[in-house]
């Protein structure tokens, strides 16, 4: 199975924060993980095109507005640096899936795990196939990737009720960088969604897309 360098990564890398010249092929594109086990990985179709769309405007990235759709063992992983991950119900990682993505994240790949709710108990015991010696950490607010262009002092912003607990953001690590970051009782990509999906308040939805620009901008930069 081809792997990605991580010089060719960082060639990558440098391509979302460059100015983007008239003219200029948009060829980086998010991800949006597809796996196993019958949950919906395929909810949220609206929320990348728009927040790559808000990254090219707010950063001047160079996005593709178009995603790809990848799957969790495919070599294609490989080449996309920022991975989005959301659905509402089970998640299942075979052995070759998970050894397929801590590669991509140890050779500096970054993934956002959103629970679109209902999906935390299934996406934690996957990822614990992929780490097996790391639990899910609480980030503290004060944390680069709530101060990157944007500033969430009070952490994540809150999209949507659930279960009206306050949203929460863990991580896990390869060494002391943060590879995996999980948005809990937040429901980020639904405010990243088109306005009449979810008909949330317009400063509901630009916070997440704001946050969500910080997740792309860490992502990149780190």
């Amino acid at each position: 199975m081809r792997h990605i360098t991580l010089l060719a990564f960082f060639t990558i890398l440098s391509l979302a924060f460059r100015p983007a010249a008239e003219g200029d092929a948009q060829v980086l594109q998010m991800a949006l993980l597809k796996y196993s086990g019958g949950g919906d990985w395929y909810a949220n179709p609206t929320s990348l095109p728009n927040l790559a769309t808000f990254c090219n405007e707010t950063l001047h990235t160079a996005f593709n507005p178009d995603y790809a759709t990848v799957e969790v063992g495919s070599a294609d992983l490989f080449n996309h640096p920022f991975v989005h991950m959301t659905g509402h119900g089970n998640v299942v990682f075979s052995d070759a899936d998970a050894e397929n993505l801590r590669k991509y994240l140890q050779a500096g790949g970054f993934l956002h795990i959103d629970d679109n709710y209902g999906m935390d108990p299934f996406v934690r015991t996957a990822m614990k196939k992929v780490f097996p010696e790391q639990q899910f950490v609480e980030l503290p607010f004060s944390h680069p990737i709530y101060h990157q262009t944007y500033s969430f002092p009070d952490g994540l912003p809150k999209v949507h009720k659930h279960d009206e607990h306050p949203p929460q953001g863990f991580g896990l690590f390869v060494e002391d960088r943060l590879a995996v970051f999980y948005t809990f009782e937040c429901d980020l990509g639904d405010g990243w969604e088109d306005p009449g999906v979810h008909n949330d308040p317009e400063a509901v939805r630009l916070a997440a897309l704001q946050m969500g620009a910080n997740l792309v901008q860490y992502a990149f930069q780190q």
